[in-house]
């Protein structure tokens, strides 16, 4: 929080977070791609929760969040960090960052910044937005909505042993029955999930998407 603020604008009334359709994120893991060295998974987990979300991001934004991770400093500051330098300087403070859409595989996201006068929302790809969210500990977020879409969920089932994780698994059919295109995109789904191949599930999704729309 920014010193000497007693109370919020209307401007930044009008971007207050509406909790009751956020869901809180954190950072599971980035996996590389399979297809090409350039892309990368970057898989977001439901805070308390057993939903992940994978979002294909570039290598750059991929290194930039990995860096800040293990708290690696580079020689010099990377774009990222010289957005944070510019905003502390000017008496800002990054309060969250929100994956609000999905349009045709295309993820959008907000930063909202609050400044010593108002809060402001800045448009922004959610790879630059987490990478900006990771370097000011600030909350993740990602709308329901989106998150039901794109979402994949895990089941935790407590043993004796201790906690492991097992996939949701489709129904049973019979092998004599025809399955339709998307009865078995959605098992591939299954599969990769299982098996934690999350670009894999990310494409499969996709797909099942256009098959539906």
């Amino acid at each position: 929080m920014i010193s000497g603020i007693q109370c919020e604008t209307d401007t930044a009334k009008a971007h207050t977070l509406d909790a009751q359709f956020m869901v809180e994120m954190e950072i599971f893991g980035l996996t590389t791609s399979t297809r090409t060295s350039s892309a990368y998974a970057l898989i977001l987990i439901e805070a308390g929760g057993s939903r992940r979300l994978p979002i294909i991001i570039g290598a750059y934004e991929a290194q930039a969040i990995a860096l800040e991770m293990e708290q690696i400093k580079p020689p010099r500051p990377m774009t990222h960090d010289l957005t944070v330098q510019i905003i502390t300087d000017l008496g800002g403070q990054i309060e969250h960052v929100v994956v609000h859409h999905l349009k045709e595989g295309t993820y959008y996201a907000n930063i909202s910044i609050k400044g010593p006068i108002s809060l402001h929302k800045v448009d922004a790809r959610p790879s630059d937005a987490i990478a900006l969210a990771v370097r000011f500990s600030c909350p993740i977020y990602v709308d329901e909505l989106v998150l039901e879409e794109a979402g994949v969920v895990h089941e935790e089932n407590l043993t004796e042993e201790g906690h492991m994780n097992q996939m949701k698994k489709p129904d049973m059919r019979s092998t004599e029955e025809k399955k339709s295109p998307l009865e078995l995109l959605h098992e591939q789904l299954q599969i990769a999930i299982e098996t934690e191949s999350y670009e894999k599930a990310a494409n499969l999704r996709d797909q099942i998407q256009r098959l539906k729309g």
